[in-house]
């Protein structure tokens, strides 16, 4: 459950499920709710997960295990990954150094057997390992006038300037700490997180004090961070290598990292990745229709050639738009999308006729485009990048 399930709940919010949570949806009309916080600003409570790290030997213990520097001074955080022996990512991060220990916050459904596995290859370190996702609300506040709406709530502090950094300070009568963010939006954004007793008082503060924010859900997020080219964990993450994944920000390329007691020498595939991200803009999709799923065929010239890993309908381009996962030496311009009877996401297909049975059939013309989709105020850290 959302940590103020209820209070969604009383505001006609519709819940879907994100790793095995119930988040919100939407509160109706997510693609008009996308265009307020472009022009504006709005916020959402993010369905993440936590595990604590304290003990002396903390920094070493989580610096060895991911795929990035671990932060040593109170107030400074990083993004990173954890990966299998074989170099494939189990679940990416942000870790911060707070009050004597690391908060490590991570995709929904994660933080239960991360804090597992860490907790049992702690041996002689001085090293404490808790899951505490249920402790803390974290409630992200994105688009152009993010800065003036946190500032105009924000108590005891100003807001932070560089990316991944925190400061300290109150809403209402609640301590908060509030997170620049790196831009998985493409828009200024800060995360506020708070004791879970108090995340009631300071969701209302986000939508009714100062500066007033728009609400919405994962609906209108997956579609921000879509527009904006940032990969996610679920979606185009999850069990792949990171260079083919393009989330270069995620990796120190300088250090090796360690799975257990195996030395991942060095994250980074020597040669080329074998496939990477682009996108895929599908004009013949209108607002309402059905858009193909996750796992839809991309066929160049009768061939298949690659996957959609995730769509939206972007009304900001007012097109379909989708990354695809193709061949590394990819060059076509444009690609037609395929896929099995009943292969659709609800509330937005391509233009064509399904077929009957098993096969798949070319259902719609796609253009490969360049990322972002949309150029908000910033440029989100996460945009797939190749060398």
């Amino acid at each position: 459950m959302a940590i103020i399930d209820d209070v969604h709940d009383a505001h006609g919010a519709t819940f879907v499920e994100r790793g095995g949570r119930r988040v919100v949806r939407d509160y109706g009309r997510p693609a008009r709710t996308a265009k307020a916080v472009r022009r504006v600003v709005g916020a959402f409570e993010a369905a993440y997960g936590v595990v604590t790290v304290a003990g002396s030997d903390r920094h070493d213990f989580v610096d060895d295990a991911v795929t990035n520097v671990v932060p040593r001074e109170d107030g400074e955080g990083t993004y990173a990954l954890l990966l299998s022996p074989e170099g494939r990512v189990r679940t990416d991060m942000y870790v911060y150094e707070a009050d004597g220990q690391l908060l490590c916050f991570t995709p929904p459904g994660q933080a239960g057997w991360l804090a597992e596995e860490w907790d049992s290859r702690t041996f002689v370190q001085d090293v404490d390992v808790s899951r505490a996702s249920d402790a803390f609300a974290v409630f992200g506040v994105h688009g152009p006038k993010a800065t003036e709406k946190v500032a105009s709530v924000l108590n005891q502090s100003g807001t932070p300037d560089a990316p991944l950094s925190f400061v300290r300070g109150t809403m209402g009568d609640a301590g908060v700490t509030v997170v620049r963010t790196d831009d998985l939006a493409g828009e200024e954004g800060f995360e506020v997180v708070c004791g879970a007793d108090d995340a009631d008082l300071v969701w209302d503060v986000l939508l009714n004090h100062g500066n007033n924010a728009a609400p919405f859900g994962y609906a209108t997020w997956e579609t921000l961070t879509l527009e904006a080219g940032s990969p996610l964990f679920a979606t185009e993450l999850d069990g792949r290598v990171p260079n083919v994944s393009g989330v270069r920000n995620a990796v120190d390329y300088e250090k090796g990292c360690f799975v257990g007691q195996e030395t991942v020498a060095r994250v980074e595939n020597v040669g080329r990745p074998s496939r990477r991200l682009v996108g895929v803009a599908l004009p013949g999709v209108e607002e309402g229709d059905a858009l193909p799923a996750a796992g839809a065929d991309v066929v160049v010239d009768g061939e298949v050639v690659g996957e959609l890993t995730r769509t939206a309908w972007s009304p900001h381009r007012e097109v379909g738009i989708a990354f695809a996962l193709v061949p590394y030496a990819f060059d076509a311009e444009s690609v037609h999308v395929a896929v099995d009877e009943g292969a659709v996401d609800e509330g937005a297909g391509v233009e064509g006729e399904r077929v009957e049975g098993d096969s798949a059939e070319a259902v719609g013309e796609g253009d490969v485009v360049s990322l972002p989709f949309v150029d908000g105020g910033q440029r989100s850290a996460r945009i797939p990048t190749y060398e």
